[in-house]
């Protein structure tokens, strides 16, 4: 087979390793996948509010915020002889050990503490084996030249994965089917753990210098310096400070506006829907359209798309506003994504990916949180609707915030 041929090869390959490890990721990961819905539907039936629910939430994505960690270890200390394969076995394990016993183990109502810790140890496994699959594909990409194509793959499968939650998710949050959910998700984890077996290639490392970890925060810090990783994490920070979405959505539309669990759910599948819309289109044309232009229109596109829903009040702007702000979304991420995967040091790529990842989980749980806790509180004296638009204008100077950046934004190599 002639070297063509060989790389179209690898390429399929690689396209459907990355696009099976998120689409797994994106049904188990616990506060935004499959039982995100059915988490938050069984907190406010125990009488959580939106500031409540979102601290939650907050304290199980903790691992998420220290992936930088994770990076240190998958980049810098091979484990088994392997920086990255021993890892996505473990991680592997741990995801389903994690879900599974949150499924079997006893709950009683009200026992959110008991929650916390049994939906802890999944997310770390999830959160690592992101940290570890994201080095792997600059790994593999980078040297063919493909990491946009991956990524489209990668958000593909998500946002696939993520019509599913989203009706299924519905279901077991109106039935009260939370243990099924659990379980459902553990047992994808022997999907990941399949793939880090069978299908991960890679060549031992020679064994650990005993000032490897000292090089690896050397190696963070030279890369955090830099100029792109400066400007793309503060872009991806202040693009993702929404504090009307998640959290404050979810609770403005089960009780503010009435809507059902199940219609809820339907609304995350929508958001889904437009995402892999964005996740083809971005695949197809961002090679011919010029980052500088990319960039403004992502962010011009963003603060429509929160716009929209100031005019949310029934079913049918909630279906609108949900397709357009699952579409603009992700393509204003993968162009920031698509940039780190270009530019990111190979020797550290999955710190420096996990370090701009744990700035995205950052802003997202900070929003939520101060989110949650004005919209209790301005509900109690403005009103639900009055609150929540608020906090969308909020959403929006944030959003607009990145044009300054945009402006500093290294575009020499494109």
């Amino acid at each position: 087979m002639n070297g063509t041929g060989t790389h179209k090869v690898d390429t399929r390959k690689l396209i459907i390793i990355f696009a099976t490890l998120y689409f797994v990721q994106g049904i188990a990961e616990p506060t935004a996948g499959l039982v995100s819905q059915p988490v938050r539907s069984l907190l406010r039936s125990w009488g959580k509010n939106a500031e409540e629910i979102a601290f939650f939430i907050f304290l199980v994505a903790l691992p998420w915020n220290i992936k930088p960690l994770f990076g240190l270890m998958t980049d810098f200390l091979p484990f088994k002889g392997f920086r990255r394969k021993s890892y996505f076995i473990v991680t592997s394990i741990i995801i389903m050990i994690g879900m599974i016993c949150a499924a079997v183990f006893p709950l009683p109502a009200g026992a959110t503490t008991l929650l916390i810790f049994l939906l802890l140890l999944p997310s770390m496994g999830i959160a690592f084996n992101d940290v570890v699959t994201d080095a792997y594909m600059v790994d593999t990409g980078q040297p063919l030249g493909i990491t946009g194509r991956l990524q489209s793959a990668q958000w593909t499968a998500m946002y696939t994965a993520g019509l599913l939650t989203g009706v299924i998710g519905g279901f077991l949050s109106q039935h009260g089917l939370q243990r099924l959910g659990f379980l459902i998700c553990g047992l994808l984890g022997a999907v990941t753990l399949y793939i880090a077996l069978f299908h991960i290639k890679e060549e031992p490392e020679h064994k650990i210098q005993p000032d490897q970890f000292k090089r690896a925060l050397a190696a963070l810090a030279a890369a955090a310096r830099t100029r792109t990783v400066l400007v793309v994490a503060g872009f991806l920070f202040f693009i993702n400070f929404n504090p009307f979405s998640s959290d404050v959505l979810y609770v403005h539309m089960t009780t503010a506006l009435g809507f059902s669990e199940q219609f809820v759910g339907f609304t995350y599948t929508l958001n889904s829907l437009g995402s892999i819309a964005a996740c083809i289109l971005y695949g197809i044309y961002s090679p011919r359209i010029p980052v500088k232009y990319l960039l403004h229109g992502s962010i011009c596109f963003m603060i429509l798309s929160s716009l929209v829903y100031l005019g949310l009040s029934g079913t049918i702007s909630a279906i609108l506003a949900s397709i357009f702000f699952g579409f603009v979304y992700l393509i204003t991420g993968l162009i920031q994504l698509d940039l780190a995967a270009r530019y990111c040091p190979a020797a550290s790529a999955g710190t420096v990916f996990a370090l701009l990842m744990s700035l995205i989980n950052l802003s997202v749980s900070l929003s939520s949180i101060l989110g949650g806790r004005f919209y209790s509180s301005w509900k109690a004296t403005l009103g639900a609707h009055a609150a929540f638009q608020i906090l969308v204008g909020v959403g929006c100077l944030f959003t607009a915030g990145c044009w300054v950046l945009n402006y500093l934004f290294p575009l020499a190599r494109e």
